[in-house]
């Protein structure tokens, strides 16, 4: 079975801490019994081998239980976060659910019905004919539908039957997003503690790693730019903390700057993952940089005109409402546009997001980057808008950190911008935020359409 070797390891371990969840710890012997539990519900309930089942929750004791029962119940999970939006419902047919089991986020108590629909993919197919569990995760949709990417999990968990180190981690990145599955297994896999939080805000978060002196946080960008403005640190002792890892998205180079100012005693780290390939092995420059070494074993890289490309032991099998995204010989073309050197490797941006003006290419980040330079900038998104004349011209969506004169403040920031960038690439159009710029997943949105 898939999960022997965790079942194993949960056994030798049982009297240890495995999830600390609404103020009470749950031990590795008691999640074998919800293990145990969770596989009788499955069975009662007639949840059959090869069927395709929702999982809506978060990491709760209940719902780490039952994602290791589908697993070894060869079933087909998609993962959603509990309670499900209306507009996500697409999913459900994007994916042909079968069953849904919601695990109510705040009691952890749960429910299972049946959908009425038969699964007839033919990846599903392949899966059942293998007997083995799969895995649908999908993209953030901000392209106008989401995409549902199909894994076989034998081979995402391939990766966590190697013992490694696991820091006081908490499971910050969400239960639908392969960052936060796999910030799961890699603690489950090594005995350590999944530590799971109720509320993702700035305070929250930090009340959460003073009181369970967390040593790893991941975030992405987004959240720790909201992190900085909350000034929320301020009001914890988070000296525990040795490691930030962040990924999902590019970071600006200041924020990275201003949070290595902050908190000069913790290492930075940027990761990289998708959720068509999984997490790769990463190693940054040094805390301030921005470049990046990726690999680790099983996955092989290069750089075709401008855009990486990843071929993967883990890759997916493909996505259920799209064309494959694979070139001839397997390689998985990212369209992360990078610059190299070396060894490493900075992402510039997805491919998607440059802005063509009249010819010339503006990378977002990098006009962020100068904005969030600027007094009075809490956040500020920049992208291309449609034009009779040059194509596209540069708009940027700005929140400010305090009251000011809108058109004041827009007449500022062109003429900064001015002296700092070439002509095609300041802002032409820029409006003032009156709501967060960015998504449920902490990812900054640049349609402003992102579920």
């Amino acid at each position: 079975m898939a999960i022997d070797f965790l079942l194993e390891r949960f056994e030798t371990n049982q009297h240890q801490p495995a999830i600390i969840w609404s103020n009470s710890t749950i031990t590795y012997g008691d999640l074998i019994e919800k293990y145990l539990s969770a596989q009788s519900f499955l069975r009662s309930n007639l949840v059959i081998e090869g069927s395709v089942v929702a999982l809506n929750g978060d990491f709760t004791p209940n719902a780490i239980a039952l994602l290791l029962a589908l697993i070894n119940n060869n079933n087909i999970i998609v993962p959603l976060n509990y309670p499900i939006k209306d507009s996500e419902y697409q999913k459900y047919d994007i994916a042909e659910v079968e069953m849904e089991i919601a695990v109510n986020v705040i009691t952890d108590a749960y429910t299972i019905r049946s959908t009425g629909t038969i699964a007839k993919h033919e990846y599903f197919s392949r899966l059942k004919d293998n007997s083995a569990p799969g895995l649908v995760l999908f993209t953030s949709g901000t392209s106008g539908f989401p995409k549902g990417a199909v894994h076989d999990f034998n081979k995402l968990l391939e990766k966590f039957k190697t013992v490694k180190r696991s820091l006081r981690t908490v499971n910050f990145l969400l239960f639908d997003h392969w960052g936060g599955l796999n910030t799961l297994f890699h603690t489950l896999s090594n005995c350590g503690v999944v530590l799971a939080l109720r509320d993702r805000n700035p305070f929250s978060v930090c009340e959460f790693v003073e009181k369970f002196e967390i040593e790893l946080l991941p975030v992405s960008p987004s959240f720790l730019n909201l992190l900085l403005i909350s000034e929320a640190y301020k009001k914890f002792d988070l000296s525990k903390l040795k490691l930030i890892t962040y990924g999902t998205e590019p970071m600006p180079q200041s924020t990275l700057k201003r949070a290595k100012e902050l908190f000069s005693d913790v290492a930075f780290q940027q990761t990289y993952g998708l959720i068509e390939l999984g997490v790769l092995s990463s190693k940054s420059k040094d805390d301030k940089s921005l470049w990046v070494r990726l690999g680790g074993n099983g996955y092989e890289l290069r750089v075709v005109e401008g855009i990486l490309q990843i071929k993967a032991k883990s890759a997916m099998l493909g996505y259920l409402n799209a064309p494959s995204p694979f070139s001839e010989d397997g390689f998985f073309i990212t369209g992360d546009q990078v610059e190299v050197d070396g060894e490493y490797y900075k992402i510039l941006g997805r491919k998607s997001e440059i802005i063509n003006v009249g010819g010339d290419k503006v990378y977002p980040q990098e006009v962020e980057n100068i904005i969030l330079q600027m007094e009075n900038v809490n956040e500020v998104t920049v992208y291309g808008e449609k034009h009779v004349i040059m194509g596209n011209i540069v708009c940027a969506k700005v929140s400010l950190s305090k009251e000011e004169d809108h058109k004041e403040f827009i007449r500022k920031l062109k003429s900064y911008c001015k002296e700092r960038l070439q002509t095609f690439k300041v802002p032409v159009k820029v409006s003032i935020a009156s709501e967060p710029m960015y998504s449920t997943r902490f990812k900054k949105q640049r349609s402003f359409d992102e579920n």
